[in-house]
């Protein structure tokens, strides 16, 4: 078992996919500064609170369903490539980069990995 793996690993990554769901409804400023920054369009900005709650539950079913974290971990690994492509796309080399560039990392090494089944 490592710390990737840890089903306590994938509860901590869901409540913080579900903190960030709730700060992108509004947004917050940070959060609208960055989206701005990398040029997300306004229409889209609502699908975004939603995919981050549907990941925080994807997440959390690490205790009853592993195969559907993992393909949850899959498809968060998906959206930092695109999350970090955006940024680059718009020569955005702020903290945003290095963030979505390392769950980018976290999400793509627990996808490899997969989550404990014990």
């Amino acid at each position: 078992m490592s710390g990737l793996t840890a089903r306590r690993t994938y509860a901590l990554l869901a409540a913080m996919q579900a903190g960030d769901a709730v700060a992108c409804i509004g947004p917050i400023p940070p959060i609208k500064a960055a989206l701005d920054a990398v040029g997300l369009p306004e229409d889209l900005r609502p699908v975004l609170p939603v995919v981050k709650a549907a990941s925080a539950v994807g997440l959390l079913s690490v205790y009853r369903f592993p195969k559907l974290a993992r393909l949850t971990t899959f498809m968060l690994t998906v959206y930092f490539v695109l999350a970090v492509g955006s940024h680059l796309r718009a020569r955005d080399y702020s903290p945003g980069l290095v963030a979505a560039s390392s769950f980018l990392t976290v999400f793509g090494v627990m996808t490899v990995k997969g989550p404990d089944t014990e």
